[in-house]
């Protein structure tokens, strides 16, 4: 009696199929196209560990060294690129994403993934917001589009701290591209905003936390791309107050240079963010609530007020431009806790600018499931390219569910879309899993 025929894939295997296809072209050489189409179907289906070990058992239980083997090339040494793929992955999944409404915003992050040693890539002493403190860890920055209900990263990098920029025995161990040099955050993010424009991705305003928003160089460089931000800044941002800005350049006296630069005097000077706030009147601040949260709505107090930054403007020739400073003071708070500064239009409305100061929070959700649903901190190697490739594919595996739940179904999840799984040998356990001696 012949054995019975494997069922036939079902609508959803069968966009994640074309999905793949589509993508793995973008990794180049035919040879690399089934082991990466490999590698995102480990991470989607159901497990605890997205590591390429466990990932080959789930995959070929029959034949675990060669899928082993497969997947570690194809992550750790293939030299495919990854900002092709992640481009692949945009070009699929926007239209999805769009069809439920139009880009909010670009949004500007870092996360951290906690671990030990020296010897793996960019691993130092940093703070590391998982933990919420400095730790052993490593940070990659990212760039992530959003429309008001989804979200995708279309750029992801890896933040190489100055000690491994100067230890030449690391970076060769590591296989670190002779090419990198070392780049603040700020500076990555920028970047990253510049490809993408070029690559035609729309434009929307830049939202990012007071780590970028602190740094002049990163909102002049915004500016000069034509982009709009609304970024978080510390209490202690000096400020010019409203109606105010810096003196103009000293009188030319027909010798010498002609002055350029703006002044101040003992009587004109700038204040701090904080000290701004809590001069305003008790009439601007107003109760706001930007979205529904998990068990109420969200809400709190908010003003905003027009000024101009005055930070370095002494070594300027023009003052910055007017812009929003929108402060959030919680009813039970002291004092003010949250600071904003936006070149949005000056007639936008509080509550709209509320929103999208608040429209971060869709990152957090990002990353809670690239981490626990789709392994992105679970890489294991060494590696420069294994630690970018590792990402790329999870972003790539978290796209087809950002694009399954814009078209067809909301309960789209990493380990819930049914798809066939071979039989696991019993009693198996992969290396570092909670279950394992």
């Amino acid at each position: 009696m012949a054995a019975p025929s494997p069922p036939a894939p079902g609508p959803r295997e069968k966009r994640l199929a074309a999905y793949l296809e589509g993508l793995a072209q973008a990794a180049g050489h035919r040879d690399r196209w089934q082991p990466l189409k490999n590698y995102c179907l480990g991470i989607l289906l159901p497990g605890e560990r997205k590591s390429v070990e466990p990932m080959a058992a789930r995959l070929a239980p029959d034949n675990v060294q060669r899928m082993h083997q497969s997947l570690h090339h194809v992550v750790a040494d293939a030299a495919w690129n990854d900002s092709h793929l992640l481009s692949a992955v945009w070009q699929r999944v926007w239209p999805a994403m769009k069809s439920q409404g139009p880009m909010v915003a670009w949004v500007v992050d870092d996360t951290g993934f906690p671990k030990k040693g020296q010897h793996s890539v960019g691993v130092a002493r940093q703070y590391c917001g998982q933990v919420g403190k400095q730790d052993n860890c490593r940070v990659a920055v990212s760039l992530s589009v959003s429309t008001k209900q989804s979200s995708l990263p279309v750029a992801y990098d890896l933040y190489l701290p100055e000690i491994w920029i100067s230890d030449k025995k690391r970076r060769s161990a590591a296989k670190v591209p002779e090419e990198i040099e070392f780049r603040t955050k700020p500076l990555i993010a920028a970047e990253q905003i510049r490809e993408a424009l070029q690559e035609g991705i729309p434009s929307a305003p830049v939202l990012a936390d007071a780590a970028y928003g602190n740094d002049s160089k990163f909102r002049q460089a915004l500016l000069d791309m034509g982009l709009d931000y609304l970024v978080g800044i510390q209490s202690t941002l000096s400020v010019w107050p409203p109606g105010m800005e810096p003196l103009k350049p000293k009188e030319w006296k027909g010798k010498g240079r002609r002055p350029k630069l703006l002044q101040r005097s003992a009587e004109h000077q700038p204040i701090r963010a904080e000290d701004q706030a809590l001069r305003l009147p008790a009439s601007a601040w107003k109760k706001i609530s930007w979205r529904k949260g998990t068990k109420e709505t969200l809400r709190s107090r908010f003003a905003a007020v027009r000024i101009r930054p005055a930070h370095r403007d002494l070594w300027s020739t023009e003052p910055w431009p007017e812009q929003w400073m929108l402060i959030e003071w919680p009813q039970n708070e002291t004092k003010p806790t949250k600071y904003w500064l936006g070149t949005m239009p000056a007639t936008i409305g509080l509550k709209e600018l509320v929103a999208l100061a608040k429209h971060r929070w869709i990152i957090e959700r990002n990353y809670e499931e690239l981490k626990q649903e789709l392994g992105l901190g679970h890489f294991e190697g060494r590696g420069w390219r294994g630690f970018h490739h590792h990402a790329t594919l999870c972003i790539a595996a978290y796209g087809f569910l950002v694009a399954e739940r814009s078209r067809f179904s909301p309960s789209a999840y990493a380990g819930l879309l049914e798809l066939a799984l071979p039989k696991i040998p019993s009693g198996w356990q992969p290396r570092g899993s909670r279950s394992a001696a």
